[in-house]
Parts: C-alpha cells; sequence; structure tokens
C-alpha cells in the first residue's frame, strides 16, 4: 500500500494540483487514475509531491496550534522572573512577538522562493549544501522531533489523568501509558488522512483560542470591577542586568516556538505564494496579543509574586475568577496540548519525508501511501523511536 517517490510524476512550483483526485494534468497521467497526482510541471528527477491540501485556515491553525502549548496556561512566570517587573515583561513579549513575525516573514520569502516542504532543511541544502542540511534532518528526526512530540504528550497525559483522580495524585505508570496512548491516536489521525490531521488541527485551535478568549473575558470583567491593583508601579523593581533581559528573552522567544512550522508543509500549501504570507500576518500577530491579554487577565487576579511562586497560574485564575466553570481552564490545557502535538507531528513527518526524499535518510521513509497519500512511514518512523 505504499508507493515509492521515484516515479514518472510531475510538480509544479506554482501552481495547485487540477483537483482532489488528481486524475488529470498536463504533465502525465497514471494506471489507476485518482489515486495519482498530477502537476504541470517536472522537476529534476520527475520525483512524486505530496498533494496541496492546506488551506489558509489551516495553515494558520497549524501555526497557532503549534505555539500556544500549555506554557501560557500553566506557569508563565520566566519573563516575570527576569525582568522583574510587570512593565519590562510586557515590553518582552510583545518585542518576541515581533522578532518571530519578522523571523517567518523571511521563512515566507524562502517558502516561495523554494517551494519545497522541510523549513530548514530544504534552504540549508540550496545555501550550504549536503552537508549541513544531512546533519540538521539527522539531529531534527532522531532527537529534536521526537522529543517535541513526547514532551507535549506527557504533558497532555498529566493534565488529563488528573481529571480523574484525587487529592493523592496520580501514578506516573498511568501518565506514561496515557501519553503513549494519545502518541498513537494523533500518528493513526496523521497516517489516516491529511484532510483528517488538517481538520482536528483547525478544531482544536479553535478549542484553545475560545479557551484564551474565556480567561481574557474573566480578566476585563475584573479590570471593569476595579481590580487594577497589581498594574501599579510596573516598572518597579526592574532588573538592570543585561544578562537577565537576555535570558528573559529567550524565555519569551521559547514561547513563540513554532513560527517556522508551515515551512515544514510547503508543498502541501494551496497557492503557497499567497497562502504563507497571509497565514503569518494572522497569526503571530494573533498569538501575540494573546499572550499580552492573558497575562493581563492573570495580574487582575494575582500579584507578581503569586504568579512567580504558582505552577498553575490558569488553574488558579480558573477557581478565583471562573467560579463554577473554573474546570474549563484544566480541560483547555488538554486540549491545547493534544492539537499541539498533533501539529508538532505533522510538521516533523515532511521534514523526515523531504530528508528521505534526498537520500539522506533511510529510502523507505520517502514512501507515501498509495490512496491516503500521506507520508506514512516517516509518520510512523518519528513515534517509534
Amino acid at each position: 500500500m505504499l508507493r515509492n517517490l521515484q516515479t514518472s510524476h510531475g510538480y509544479n512550483n506554482n501552481n495547485d494540483t487540477n483537483g482532489d483526485d488528481g486524475s488529470e494534468g498536463d504533465g502525465e497521467t497514471a494506471s489507476n487514475g485518482k489515486n495519482m497526482l498530477a502537476r504541470k510541471l517536472s522537476t529534476k528527477g520527475d520525483t512524486l509531491y505530496l498533494e496541496r491540501r492546506v488551506g489558509l485556515f489551516s495553515g494558520v491553525a497549524l501555526i497557532v496550534g503549534t505555539m500556544i502549548g500549555s506554557g501560557i496556561f500553566v506557569s508563565p512566570t520566566g519573563l516575570l522572573i527576569r525582568t522583574g517587573s510587570i512593565g519590562l515583561s510586557f515590553i518582552i513579549w510583545a518585542a518576541c512577538g515581533a522578532m518571530s513575525l519578522l523571523g517567518a516573514l523571511a521563512y515566507a520569502e524562502l517558502g516561495t522562493m523554494n517551494p519545497s516542504s522541510g523549513a530548514e532543511y530544504a534552504y540549508l541544502m540550496d545555501a550550504f549544501g549536503p552537508m549541513p542540511a544531512f546533519l540538521f534532518s539527522w539531529i531534527s528526526t532522531l532527537i529534536l522531533k521526537p522529543s517535541q512530540v513526547a514532551i507535549i504528550c506527557l504533558s497532555f497525559a498529566k493534565y488529563a489523568v488528573e481529571a480523574f483522580v484525587d487529592e493523592c495524585g496520580s501514578s506516573d505508570y498511568v501518565v506514561k501509558i496515557v501519553a503513549v496512548l494519545s502518541i498513537l491516536i494523533i500518528t493513526y489521525i496523521n497516517c489516516y488522512s491529511v484532510n483528517l490531521a488538517t481538520g482536528v488541527q483547525n478544531a482544536f485551535t479553535a478549542a484553545k483560542l475560545v479557551a484564551v478568549f474565556v480567561v481574557v473575558a474573566g480578566g476585563v470583567y475584573k479590570i471593569i470591577q476595579g481590580r487594577t491593583e497589581h498594574f501599579r508601579n510596573y516598572f518597579e523593581n526592574t532588573t538592570t542586568s543585561m544578562g537577565d533581559v537576555a535570558t528573559a528573552f529567550y524565555s519569551g522567544l521559547w514561547a513563540y516556538d513554532g513560527w517556522n512550522n508551515l515551512n515544514y508543509v510547503t508543498e502541501e500549501i494551496k497557492n503557497p505564494s499567497k497562502n504563507i504570507p497571509k497565514a503569518i500576518y494572522i497569526s503571530i500577530p494573533l498569538v501575540t496579543m494573546c499572550y499580552l491579554l492573558v497575562n493581563v487577565a492573570y495580574l487582575t487576579i494575582m500579584s507578581p509574586d503569586e504568579i512567580v511562586r504558582n505552577e498553575a497560574v490558569a488553574v488558579t485564575f480558573g477557581i478565583r475568577a471562573l467560579g463554577s466553570i473554573a474546570w474549563v481552564i484544566p480541560l483547555s490545557i488538554t486540549i491545547s496540548t493534544f492539537g499541539s502535538a498533533n501539529g508538532t507531528l505533522f510538521a516533523a513527518g515532511r521534514l523526515c519525508f523531504a530528508a528521505s526524499r534526498e537520500g539522506h535518510l533511510m529510502h523507505v521513509l520517502s514512501y507515501i501511501h498509495i490512496k491516503k497519500l500521506t507520508p506514512m512511514p516517516s509518520i510512523i518512523f518519528h513515534v517509534s523511536e
């Protein structure tokens, strides 16, 4: 049920496929018609590429869904600890958003110049040749991406299990079992269908944005009630250490990690020259606004010292501000982490796929499912490590 990519099928740098079934095209026809891709132009080697099925909304959901994980709900204290004041912390939150936007726009330009999937891998190949790209693909495929998926799924499992246990806490064994099950579920979703994977990503991203709206609305309600005492003297105790400011930027940029994920799936984006920049213009300012407003909401309920000491800021906020619907916050964290894991695996599979297609990873990882048109071997390889 898998097809080798080294077959005579074409690729179009600028145009979309002629339909979901790919049954007709100027470049080639296939023996079984509807299950093959058709593109108008060919590339060197006549390599088969994945079908373009990711639209603008799905592109925005992929970026937003992977950027907003559990961190903003659990303990966004890194910036506050290092800056010493809420004023400087807000400036750095905004500055990190601006820096992420600039980086993403640079990637948008690269994505329109080089329409191959793989993001940094493809750009390293163009700029510096195969050796740096080879090293990057192996480090990302064997260490970075699998670790990201595992950590996110462990966070999901922790909050999912705690919803059903008493004060004694949850067993580490149960948490690991739930984490493994969640990995298997997102693997099935991504192997079964690109449309299913993007649909899940869209739904979970919408759900986490609703959760952010609930938190922000609770903060606005408290501000209307006059709870603004924590915003006075907002530059008091600001750090004077450049080292602290630098590490604060590091913490902030970590929270924005994921702005480059859309470039991992460039080949599957409909009309990439237009939709990649549009998705970036929408998603990163949206995430920046969410981070700023959520922090404002937290400060209507807790003082900066309380936020620094609290390991579950959003849960405490929910208890104090939302009352009987405080359960929305733990549910939101589980939804947010699951969506982030799904988006991370979706992008990671494409990196592995692109690298193996160039011969930098095992050849079998460049196969796609003959009917589903998903890079099934590369996705399974990621989760089996």
